[in-house]
């Protein structure tokens, strides 16, 4: 480090004696170790960088937010670690005076100044994925000294750790989305509500005008008015499921088998997979599996958009695959279609609203999913095959539920 300070401190050596110049050093290495101490201990990682652009310092949280060992950063090539920008370009421009290096243009206005300081944010791979995201800001730091000396600068780097902030933001996001998504549904509820209650009191005046009807007039009416009856009732009760997943109410919860769920909701889906020509292969769990704490019929709702999606990914026919497994933790059932996948581009949008390969669909349903396993405190893995779409729910155990509970405050004695 030179500058005025240090040229003084060099010129006036000779006039101190031993005893002043042992006092002078002992309180620069005092004064080093107070800040090296105040450095360690920041959240932010700092990094000074040389005329070379190489690490001439760093921090321990510098070192932990880039995922390094500590003392492994010093002398190495910021570009190694913040290759976001080309450090050598951007001391060199910082190092030259204007004048020197800012021809005019053509039409009069000067060339852009060197970089005063830049700011960005940046991912850290972390295993391979990308793990953590950080806010870099770096300011030039001009070299004082003799002007015989070449002119170089030198840089600061200050990292700030932003993955929760990030996160924070699509959380925020996410729930603008969802509040549009509830004045959408209240329309939606209101316009497809009444039309299924006229059907419903109409079907009503078929059943009692058949009633009249011979025996042999009315027997294929009746199974046809039960079918519409019943197809009728189920719409009324995918709406109202629907609107109380949207809204995110709280969940119901008690003790259930996740087996069973899934049988009640395949039940109503059976004409549609039959008449898809798809082969649904259920593993039965075994008989001490687990049961789930959940709500059933939010569940429900969860099962039936995802068995939906399944089989409506199958055109040609197709086999869709149910299977349980349960861990110390969680309940899950996973559903393996034999579909087209799902491409990679679609991968990043699965649940956001609105996005869906399908022609008229609304892209609703796996955010529906994700938003009743989040408030079951469980979650949703997806994975695309060659063969097809492997999803997988996980609902908490019941026993584990138990397990997680505060203990209860101590008594205390009367």
């Amino acid at each position: 480090m030179r500058g005025p300070f240090w040229h003084k401190l060099i010129e006036r050596l000779d006039r101190l004696d031993a005893a002043s110049v042992q006092s002078l050093v002992e309180r620069l290495v005092s004064s080093h170790g107070i800040l090296e101490t105040v450095f360690h201990a920041l959240r932010e990682g700092v990094l000074v960088l040389d005329a070379d652009a190489r690490i001439a310092y760093a921090n321990h949280a510098a070192a932990r937010l880039l995922n390094v060992p500590e003392g492994t950063l010093d002398g190495q090539p910021a570009a190694t670690y913040l290759p976001a920008i080309d450090w050598t370009g951007w001391l060199a421009a910082a190092a030259t005076a204007p004048e020197d290096t800012a021809p005019s243009t053509p039409g009069g206005a000067s060339a852009l100044p060197p970089p005063v300081a830049t700011s960005r944010e940046l991912e850290v791979i972390l295993d391979g994925v990308v793990g953590r995201h950080l806010a870099l800001y770096a300011v030039p730091l001009d070299a004082e000294g003799d002007e015989a000396l070449p002119p170089s600068t030198r840089a600061v780097a200050i990292l700030r750790d932003v993955t929760g902030e990030r996160a924070n933001t699509a959380e925020r996001v996410e729930s603008e989305r969802l509040n549009a998504l509830l004045l959408l549904s209240a329309e939606l509820a209101h316009e497809i509500g009444n039309p299924l209650n006229s059907m419903g009191i109409h079907l009503q005046l078929l059943e009692r005008e058949i009633r009249h009807l011979p025996e042999s007039d009315r027997a294929p009416l009746a199974e046809l008015l039960s079918v519409a009856t019943t197809e009728t009732h189920r719409l009324e009760d995918i709406l109202s499921q629907f609107l109380r997943a949207i809204r995110s109410s709280a969940p119901a919860f008690q003790k259930v088998s996740l087996p069973a769920v899934v049988r009640e909701t395949l039940a109503p889906l059976d004409a549609e997979i039959r008449n898809r020509r798809i082969a649904v292969d259920l593993t039965p769990p075994p008989d001490d599996f687990p049961r789930a704490w959940l709500d059933k019929l939010q569940a429900g709702q969860a099962c039936f958009n995802v068995i939906r999606n399944a089989i409506q990914a199958m055109q040609d026919g197709g086999v869709l695959k149910i299977a349980f497994s349960a861990t110390d933790r969680f309940v899950s059932v996973s559903f393996l279609d034999t579909g087209g996948g799902i491409s990679p581009e679609r991968m990043n949008h699965l649940f956001e609203p609105f996005q869906s390969s399908k022609a008229n669909g609304t892209g609703l349903g796996l955010l529906v999913v994700q938003r009743i396993l989040r408030d079951h405190g469980g979650s949703v893995d997806v994975d695309s095959l060659r063969t097809g779409t492997r999803i997988q729910l996980n609902f908490l155990r019941e026993d584990a539920r138990l397990r997680l509970l505060p203990p209860a405050p101590a008594s205390t004695p009367e």
